[in-house]
């Protein structure tokens, strides 16, 4: 009983302790992948594009420089994680585990139909969208190629959309692109 008036106080050092060490911000549950895009033979498309786990959603933000300026640009998941014919045809087709049509992101469509990319005065698109319901999730694209095209996907020929050529490229993975320094980029918000 002698030893209690010592163990209370230092347990309240160690409780106060406590209270002030650092937390780490809350896991959005599964983590993001992401598709460092470059360009294929004679193109000049480049960029990052991430998809993250956000409760049932997945969001989908990143950049591409190098597009048509004032055009639109079909964007596309596609089922094989091969960039390496130079064309981007290594990729296969469209990411379609469910045999549905090729169409919009808010119709009837492919796993891997995104919405549009929208290139700037300067050739440059932000994307910063949500994906409905995807059966596997964020994480359920790694191992696939994101695709950027020449032209603008008319949602209805099928299976491509008829958007043209492919004009980069990048295999999606869980592993975050570097900056030239080296540096991991961080997962893009409030684009």
């Amino acid at each position: 009983m002698t030893l209690r008036p010592v163990v209370l106080p230092l347990f309240g050092l160690l409780v106060a302790a406590g209270c002030a060490m650092p937390t780490s911000p809350p896991s959005t549950g599964a983590p993001a992948v992401v598709a460092a895009l470059q360009p294929t033979r004679g193109n000049s498309a480049a960029g990052n594009v991430w998809f993250s786990q956000e409760g049932s959603q997945v969001y989908v933000r990143g950049r591409i420089t190098g597009l048509a300026p004032n055009k639109e640009h079909g964007f596309h998941i596609h089922e094989k994680g091969d960039c390496s014919s130079g064309d981007g045809m290594s990729s296969g087709g469209h990411l379609n585990p469910s045999g549905k049509p090729h169409g919009p992101p808010a119709g009837e469509h492919h796993a891997g139909d995104l919405p549009a990319l929208k290139a700037d005065a300067s050739g440059n698109a932000t994307i910063d969208s949500r994906l409905r319901a995807m059966p596997a999730g964020a994480a359920g694209f790694a191992g696939k190629a994101l695709v950027v095209h020449q032209g603008a996907d008319d949602y209805t020929t099928q299976p491509t959309g008829n958007s043209g050529a492919r004009i980069a490229c990048g295999v999606i993975t869980a592993t975050a692109p570097r900056d030239a320094g080296g540096r991991e980029l961080p997962l893009p918000t409030g684009m």
